[in-house]
């Protein structure tokens, strides 16, 4: 339940505080004293866009802040944890602050919060019904959730969209697989014939950067030979390479009983004799291979060239680029030939989800159908106690034959307050007054069906009085056992009927004009109430008029 709201410079407010109970509560007041200011700063905790002209002027920030108590609604604790927010049952804080600059803030327990989680929190907490939501009664998306919330049908709700999404996402996948073999089918020979041009060029991984070595040694044969030769000559002359490191080697061997260390400089000087021969012997094995082949250097350039042919039509730059490519074109003419084998397959698994689609269809269907006659029984109850003593009231289920996320019936809540009137939707024939007394009953309809702790009306006696409004605020106070209901109203009939009395007042004796409220004891109340009754000018009859209406409820 809501236990309190704070707002420090709002719209006319410069600081006020109010705390409620549970049960039932009204706010009265003059038209203009503000009560709406109180219900716009409510707005703002629900996460509704702020405004900064809703800034106190002359003030750098504004703070709304409302406490709730929810001790009784243990699953939203997962909510809590799921959001890494400290879980206050006693005292649950929500906060929003607007700055004049602009900025806007949410935090739930002094923890920062998106106004997206602010929004999901406080949705679960309460329920603000202004005079512009009598317009949802002509919306069939929100005649659907009252039938959902009292049919309990949320399971099955749960399958059919989990079997929605299902079948669904396979007919995504069907089309996606018949747009690509149709795709795929129209490029079927250019794939072919690019898939079979890469193939009969043979490409080997590494090829490329072999044969430009190789042509770079068929170009400089001549020089290469020469080289090579003169290089052996310098390893196997007297006085060449090898033959002085064998000096080298046999004179530090005379002294290496003298110093310790020649003998490590031995090892060194015959490990480098050692690799010196493998080097002459492998550069005297490369210049036997190496032969001057004009007709090798051509079929070298011919290959690169052709090569480099390939790399430029399919605008690559390398051979291990091009057979990337040419495993790509392979993969795709395998998917194009199973193509008629997957569709067919994906068909068998759509017509089984589509199955299981309808079925759950019918489930959910069902379930609303069961709850119509009981609906219709309790409006019409509400309804001739709110003064339609002829009232026809019908919910018609049809089947759309299109499925959505909701399902495939289309709901329509028919009505007619007059005998021998025909029944037509609500939104084409409903009054103002009447509109207000269908929703009223619908909210009390579904009120032992939420969870909701708290739901506040804004003027939902609008175009009623008398009797009505007497019977109108009865249904609020049975509502109050089972959730905390607020009203704001301007009849008296409804203001007595509450366990709880506000009073919204302006003050223009300063220099700014403020708005304040104020909680009025019983003596107080009668005064008011009396002042509902008979205007400014409070009689001794208002009074009397006043008491009677409080001791009545």
């Amino acid at each position: 339940m809501l236990k309190s709201i704070y707002i420090s410079n709002y719209a006319l407010i410069s600081e006020l505080t109010i705390d409620f109970e549970s049960g039932f509560s009204t706010i009265t007041g003059e038209t203009g004293a503000g009560k709406s200011i109180i219900i716009g700063a409510l707005s703002l905790i629900l996460g509704q866009r702020a405004e900064t002209k809703a800034i106190k002027t002359d003030s750098e920030k504004c703070i709304i802040e409302a406490t709730f108590n929810i001790a009784s609604y243990k699953n939203l604790r997962i909510f809590f944890e799921n959001n890494d927010i400290d879980f206050e049952s006693e005292n649950c804080i929500i906060r929003r602050e607007l700055t004049a600059a602009g900025k806007s803030r949410a935090f739930v327990n002094d923890t920062p919060v998106s106004l997206i989680v602010l929004r999901e929190l406080t949705t679960q907490l309460i329920d603000i019904h202004s005079q512009h939501d009598n317009l949802l009664l002509s919306n069939p998306n929100y005649q659907l959730d009252v039938v959902d919330m009292i049919a309990q049908n949320s399971t099955f709700l749960s399958n059919y969209v989990a079997a929605y999404h299902a079948w669904q996402a396979i007919q995504n996948e069907l089309n996606e697989m018949e747009n690509n073999a149709k795709r795929y089918g129209a490029e079927l020979d250019f794939i072919q014939y690019q898939y079979t041009q890469l193939i009969e060029a043979n490409l080997e991984q590494g090829e490329q950067e072999n044969l430009e070595n190789e042509q770079d040694t068929l170009m400089h044969a001549e020089e290469i030979k020469t080289e090579l030769f003169t290089s052996q000559l310098l390893f196997d002359e007297e006085k060449a390479i090898l033959s002085l490191i064998k000096e080298v080697s046999a004179s530090i061997s005379k002294i290496k009983n003298f110093i310790p260390a020649s003998l490590n400089w031995l090892e060194r000087i015959e490990t480098a004799y050692i690799e010196l021969k493998d080097v002459k012997a492998e550069m005297a094995s490369f210049a036997e291979r190496v032969e001057d082949n004009p007709e090798r250097l051509r079929w070298v350039e011919n290959r690169l060239s052709e090569l480099f042919t390939l790399q430029k039509k399919y605008k690559v730059a390398t051979v291990d680029e091009l057979i990337t490519l040419r495993n790509e074109f392979e993969s795709q003419l395998e998917k194009i030939e199973s193509f008629d084998e997957d569709i067919a397959l994906l068909k068998q698994k759509l017509a089984k989800a589509w199955t299981k689609l309808e079925l759950n269809a019918l489930e959910l269907s069902n379930s609303r159908q069961k709850v119509c006659t009981g609906i219709e029984n309790y409006m019409v109850e509400k309804l001739m106690l709110l003064g339609m003593p002829h009232i026809q009231f019908k919910v018609e289920i049809v089947s759309s034959g299109n499925y959505t996320l909701s399902g495939n019936d289309d709901i329509q809540f028919l009505f007619s307050a007059n005998k021998n009137r025909e029944l037509q939707a609500v939104q084409l024939i409903a009054s103002g007054g009447e509109v207000s007394r269908l929703m009223l009953s619908i909210k009390a309809l579904i009120a032992n069906k939420s969870d909701l702790p708290t739901i506040i009306f804004d003027e939902i006696d609008t175009g009623v009085s008398g009797e009505i409004a007497h019977r109108m605020g009865e249904i609020m106070r049975d509502m109050s056992n089972s959730m905390q209901v607020i009203t704001i109203t301007h009849l008296p009939q409804i203001a007595a009927k509450s366990s709880f009395q506000y009073r919204v007042f302006k003050d223009d004796s300063g220099l700014q004009t403020q708005t304040y409220i104020e909680r009025l004891s019983d003596e107080m109340r009668v005064n008011e109430i009396a002042h509902m009754l008979s205007g400014k000018n409070i009689s001794e009859i208002s009074i009397l008029n006043a008491k009677e209406l409080l001791t009545s409820k």
